[in-house]
């Protein structure tokens, strides 16, 4: 495949995201597809694989986050497309909006986006997942993580 061409897929691949087309994004994506979201103390960090994989992604996510996301600038070579954008959005349990710049390097081969690896603003996504105090505790003081973990 051409880098024009493999660019093109990255991009059909975000507008279907964009477009929340569960079915679009899976026939772009190869059987195998890896994506990977670092961090920890937020709802889509891991390492997501395979179509099985990549739907149950795209449920929590739908379930868990309210985003837009805006790819600004595409960079290719060979294989490889760099993918740097912002994304906008909420956390729906906390109610907490959250502002990510980001980078995606993505592999495609034959036609199908195979890897990605996101490189985001995991305190902000953290921030945005931190529940507040409860009535009656000190709002001023957080609410230790391992609490929130007991709870989730």
């Amino acid at each position: 495949m051409s880098i024009e061409n493999n660019v093109q897929t990255v991009k059909d691949f975000f507008a279907a995201m964009g477009r929340g087309d569960k079915q679009g994004l899976l026939a772009l994506s190869a059987d195998d597809i890896e994506w990977i979201i670092p961090g920890k103390d937020w709802p889509l960090a891991g390492t997501h694989r395979g179509h099985a994989g990549l739907t149950d992604f795209l449920q929590k996510a739908s379930e868990t986050v309210e985003t837009s996301t805006e790819p600004s600038e595409y960079v290719a070579q060979a294989d490889r497309v760099l993918v740097v954008g912002v994304a906008n959005g909420k956390i729906k349990a906390t109610n907490k909006p959250f502002k990510d710049d980001w980078i995606f390097a993505i592999t495609v081969r034959n036609g199908k986006v195979a890897n990605i690896r996101e490189y985001i603003d995991t305190q902000a996504l953290a921030r945005a997942s931190e529940m507040d105090a409860s009535p009656g505790t000190n709002p001023s003081k957080p609410i230790p993580h391992e609490t929130i973990r007991k709870v989730s």
